[in-house]
C-alpha cells in the first residue's frame, strides 16, 4: 500500500470490519488497540488516533499521558488470527500538542537511523537479516514470590522425557546438543514450523528457511530474507506475533527467552548487515574474505562499541546466561570468515558481491528489533566514518586457544548490569544525527536497572538453596 486510498480500497475488498493499531513499547513488546472500520478515513493517516501513553512501559508520566498513533499506509496487512476480518496498521507515535514524533518511540528511532545513513553519504540502504532462534515448549509454569520461586518447562521432545510414561513412549527425543537437525520422528515440529513460515509468507514476509536448532526440547530457527532496516523492524514484530500465535492455537508455547534451559544451547539472533548505495553493495571488495575496506572499518566499529551494543542487543538478565563459553555463543571480540566462535563472521556461502555482508553473532531475539538494528547500524557507521581498523582476523577456534592467547582477546559483558554500564560510558556514537537521544539512553538504562537488574539481584535463586541451605 502506498496511499490512504489504496488502504481504504483494500478495506472494501477484504470486507474488513475492524482496524488494529499497533506500536512497540520501549522494552520491545507489541501493543495494540482496535477501532471499528468506520473510524478509518483518509485523514486518519495524518490525524492519527489518540490513546493514553502513561501505562506503556518506559513512556510518558501520568501528567503528560495523551499521545497519538499515526498509522503508516505502507504497513497495512490483514491479521491472520482474528475471527473478525481485521486490518492491522503499524503506527508512529506523535505528541498531540506539538505534533512532533515521540523520541522514545522505537520505530521513530529506526526511521532516524535510516535517515542518518543517507545523511552521511556513505550509503542509502542498510539491509538487515536476523536469524532468530526460539523454543517451542508444551508447558511452562513459573512463579516468583517472597518466600518461594520456581520454573518448570516441558516438551514432548525433551531429552529428560525418555523414561516418562506416555502410553506409549515411542522414544525419538533429541539428545542435549543433538537437535541440529535430524529428520522426523526425532524432529516433532516440522509441520508447525512450516505453518509458521507459510503464515509469514501469506503476510508478504519473505522467508528463506526453517529448521530445528541444536538444543533439545523444540529449539528452532526461521530465517527471514534481508530487508531495509525499518521494514525488518516491522517484520520482526510480526515474526514474534505469528510464531507465538501459531504455536498457541496448536497447544504449544513459543519463547524468545535466550536461555530457558540449563545445560543446552541458548537462543541467539545472528544479525546480518550490509550497506548499499545506488543499488550497489559496499561491503564487497578485495580485502580479507572478499570484503571491502569499508566493511573492515564497519567491523572495527562493532568491535569498538561491542560492550555498549550488548546493552541494547542483549537486553535481558537472561541474555548473559547464554553468553558463556562452551555453548557456541560468540562471547569474544574477534572476527573471522568461517569461525563461528567469533563475535563477527563474514559468511562465505556465496561468491556473489551482492551476498557480501557482516554477521554479528552476539545479539539475541529478546531485543527490541528497532533499537537493536539501529544501534548496530550506528556502530557500523561510526567505524566507517572514523576508519576504525579491526586488527587481524582470528581463524582459530577461540575455545581451543591456550590461556596466554585467550587472555589477549576481550570478551562480552558478564551481566546486563555490566553491559548497561558500558552503554552509559560509550553512547556518543548513538547520538549522531539525533538517532538516539540522551533521554532515550538515560531512560533505557534506568528502566532496565530498576525493573530487571535490581529485582533479579535482590531475589534468592533456587540453586542457592541447593548450595547453601545447610551451610
Amino acid at each position: 500500500m502506498t496511499s490512504p486510498k489504496e488502504v481504504l480500497a483494500m478495506v472494501k475488498e477484504k470486507n474488513i470490519r475492524m482496524v488494529d493499531l499497533r506500536f512497540m513499547d520501549f522494552p520491545g513488546i507489541w501493543q495494540h488497540f482496535s477501532v471499528p472500520v468506520g473510524e478509518l478515513s483518509e485523514s486518519s493517516f495524518e490525524d492519527g488516533f489518540g490513546f493514553d501513553g502513561s501505562s506503556i512501559r518506559g513512556w510518558q508520566p501520568i501528567n503528560a499521558s495523551d499521545m497519538l498513533v499515526v498509522p503508516d499506509v505502507t504497513t497495512a496487512k490483514v491479521d491472520p488470527f482474528y475471527e473478525v476480518p481485521t486490518l492491522v496498521l503499524i503506527g508512529n507515535i506523535v505528541d498531540p500538542i506539538t505534533l512532533e514524533a515521540y523520541s522514545r518511540d522505537p520505530r521513530h528511532i529506526a526511521r532516524k537511523a535510516e535517515a542518518y545513513l543517507k545523511q552521511t553519504g556513505i550509503g542509502d540502504t542498510a539491509f538487515i537479516g536476523p536469524e532468530a532462534e526460539f523454543f517451542i515448549f508444551d508447558d511452562v509454569r513459573f512463579e516468583s514470590g517472597n518466600n518461594h520461586a520456581f520454573y518448570a518447562l516441558d516438551s514432548q521432545e525433551g531429552a529428560w522425557n525418555t523414561g516418562r510414561e506416555e502410553f506409549p513412549n515411542l522414544g525419538y527425543k533429541p539428545k542435549f546438543k543433538e537437535g541440529y537437525f535430524p529428520v522426523p520422528p526425532l524432529d516433532k515440529f516440522q509441520d508447525l514450523r512450516t505453518e509458521m513460515l507459510l503464515t509469514l509468507e501469506d503476510l508478504g514476509i519473505d522467508v528463506e528457511c526453517q529448521h530445528h536448532e541444536v538444543a533439545t526440547a523444540g529449539q528452532a530457527e526461521i530465517d527471514m530474507r534481508f530487508k531495509p532496516l525499518l521494514q525488518m523492524g516491522d517484520q520482526m514484530a510480526w515474526f514474534k506475533y505469528v510464531l507465538k500465535n501459531v504455536a498457541y492455537r496448536h497447544g504449544h508455547t513459543v519463547t524468545f527467552m535466550p536461555k530457558p534451559l540449563y545445560g543446552d544451547n541458548g537462543s541467539g539472533m545472528h544479525t546480518h548487515i550490509s550497506i548499499w548505495k545506488d543499488g550497489e553493495p559496499l561491503f564487497a571488495g578485495d580485502k580479507y574474505a572478499g570484503v571491502s575496506q569499508q566493511a573492515l572499518y564497519a567491523i572495527g566499529g562493532i568491535l569498538k562499541h561491542f560492550k555498549a551494543l550488548c546493552g541494547i542487543t542483549n537486553p535481558t538478565t537472561n541474555s548473559y546466561k547464554r553468553l558463556v563459553p562452551g555453548y557456541e555463543a560468540p562471547v569474544n571480540l574477534a572476527y573471522s570468515s568461517r569461525n563461528r566462535s567469533a563475535a563477527i563472521r563474514i559468511p562465505m556461502y556465496s561468491p556473489s558481491p551482492k551476498a557480501k555482508r557482516l554477521e554479528f553473532r552476539t545479539p539475541d531475539s529478546s531485543c527490541n528489533g528497532y533499537l537493536a538494528f539501529s544501534a548496530i547500524l550506528m556502530a557500523v557507521l561510526d567505524g566507517i566514518e572514523n576508519k576504525m581498523e579491526p586488527g587481524d582476523p582470528l581463524d582459530k577456534n577461540i575455545y581451543d586457544l591456550p590461556p596466554e592467547e585467550l587472555a589477549q582477546i576481550d570478551s562480552a559483558p558478564g551481566s546486563l548490569a555490566e553491559a548497561l554500564e558500558a552503554l552509559k560510558n560509550d553512547h556518543e556514537f548513538l547520538l549522531k544525527g539525533d538517532v538516539f537521544t540522551p533521554d532515550v539512553i538515560e531512560h533505557w538504562i534506568d528502566y532496565k536497572i530498576e525493573n530487571e537488574v535490581h529485582p533479579v539481584q535482590l531475589r534468592p535463586h533456587p540453586h542457592e538453596f541447593f548450595l547453601y541451605y545447610d551451610i
